[in-house]
């Protein structure tokens, strides 16, 4: 018998607001999963009058996931936030035949064959953070991990995807950071809100995120006409494009192709915006649970020692053969995903598991299941190579979604981990990686799920 949202189980909401005041913009996550202990893998709460089905099974979340972009896509609230900022849809919110044009174009541009012919540029961004790291280590000072992290993924987006050095590693960080940090806060921020309230009251902030906007908007701009300048003043170019940018230019120009100037743009924002974030708070935690595993760091260690000692001398194929050190950031990623929950809209009326979703209707999705691998959530590399243990991790974890949808630039994101991990495996020891307090680091909800910051010392080895 079928079940309708009404049916269901969950918190009690508040008049007009819902179940919005239980949830802080900081924890939500953390809220949401808690209920889903409470109250079962499907559920129901309120973002302000609007009823929400929250679904907490893997194997429902992955129909979900691969049910788009026919069935779901992202809500149109969240992507109506993102073309009032800007106006320019990237990959992330674009949606039927645009979705599909800028697929083919982002996915060639960061296909494996293609990441692989920028691995020594990739390689030569992550000796300069060996190098910050060491002088670090011989000072006795204690390195920002967030900050240390952003910058590497940063100066890698900026030189792979669009052909520039930033090199925020040697010369500190770059202008345009602090505006993707305000950008990306406004995003969270507004996409959360129950009324659109920034259409009315121009507070400070949203004065200063709209600056923020423009800036970017400049660069970007400007990131585009180099590239074209590039491409008109060497032909061959066209045929062979050095980085994601001129691959994407190249596709612009193609009869049929359904991609123009502001799409390009769009994708270029989104790159800076979602690129830069992602890996640095995976390999952020990556690093924290290993120091807190010291046997699986002291196994992942002597994996590298063994097949990749030389960083400035690895190779594509020695960071394949990391077998272990692959599966410790797999099961980083199953424990403390980057996007713990994925919002969803229907767009057709549809059915999850028993219940029946509106068309129009939300559904969350839970991306961490702590329970559905024993032995729960304990930190275990070993399960990713133990037989069948594929097949339990597509089932349970799915950091960088599912179906069509998955995020184009899993590869290039999982590389740049294991490259830099790699690295500080082979040149330091991790003496001590702690919060100001000490206490174990707290979950903070933003654009993505970060550690709260992280003081990280080494001592070379």
């Amino acid at each position: 018998m079928p079940r309708h949202l009404s049916d269901l189980p969950g918190p009690r909401p508040w008049p007009l607001l819902g179940n919005l005041p239980q949830l802080s913009p900081t924890s939500m996550h953390r809220q949401v999963e808690a209920w889903a202990r409470q109250y079962g893998p499907l559920f129901a709460m309120r973002f302000a009058t609007t009823p929400v089905l929250v679904v907490a099974d893997p194997i429902l979340v992955g129909g979900v996931l691969r049910d788009r972009p026919e069935g779901f896509r992202r809500p149109s609230a969240t992507a109506q936030v993102a073309m009032e900022m800007d106006g320019r849809p990237g990959l992330i919110v674009a949606e039927g035949a645009a979705w599909r044009a800028q697929r083919r174009m982002v996915m060639a541009a960061l296909a494996p064959h293609a990441v692989k012919a920028y691995f020594p540029a990739l390689v030569a961004t992550c000796l300069r953070l060996r190098e910050r790291w060491r002088q670090a280590a011989q000072a006795g000072t204690g390195i920002a991990l967030a900050v240390d992290l952003k910058c590497y993924s940063i100066d890698i987006i900026a030189g792979l995807a669009f052909g520039i050095e930033f090199n925020t590693l040697e010369h500190g960080e770059h202008v345009l950071q602090r505006h993707m940090e305000i950008i990306l806060a406004g995003v969270a921020r507004r996409s959360m809100a129950p009324f659109p309230y920034w259409r009315y009251l121009r507070l400070a902030r949203e004065r200063e995120l709209d600056a923020s906007v423009a800036a970017l908007r400049t660069a970007v701009d400007q990131l585009i006409t180099g590239a074209r300048t590039r491409l008109e003043a060497e032909p061959a170019r066209r045929q062979h494009p050095a980085n994601l940018l001129e691959a994407m230019l190249r596709a612009a120009q193609e009869e049929g192709s359904g991609v123009d100037d502001n799409i390009v743009a769009g994708n270029v924002a989104t790159m800076l915006l979602a690129g830069e974030e992602t890996t640095s708070s995976t390999l952020a935690w990556l690093l924290y649970l290993l120091h807190r595993n010291r046997a699986a760091l002291q196994q992942a260690r002597e994996e590298v020692q063994r097949l990749a000692p030389d960083t400035a001398r690895c190779t594509i194929e020695q960071m394949d053969a990391l077998v272990y050190l692959d599966a410790c950031i797999q099961e980083a990623l199953r424990l403390k995903p980057a996007t713990p929950f994925i919002a969803l809209e229907a767009l057709r009326d549809s059915m999850v598991g028993d219940v029946v979703v509106p068309k129009g209707g939300l559904v969350w999705c839970v991306m961490r299941h702590d329970n559905a691998i024993p032995p729960g959530s304990d930190f275990d590399p070993d399960r990713w190579l133990r037989q069948g243990g594929d097949a339990i991790g597509k089932q349970t974890a799915m950091p960088f979604g599912a179906g069509p949808r998955t995020c184009p630039g899993r590869y290039l994101a999982l590389l740049e981990i294991k490259v830099a991990c790699a690295m500080l495996l082979a040149t330091f020891d991790i003496t001590t990686i702690d919060t100001a307090d000490g206490s174990e680091a707290e979950e903070v909800m933003g654009f993505t799920m970060s550690p709260e910051a992280l003081q990280m010392r080494l001592r070379a080895i």
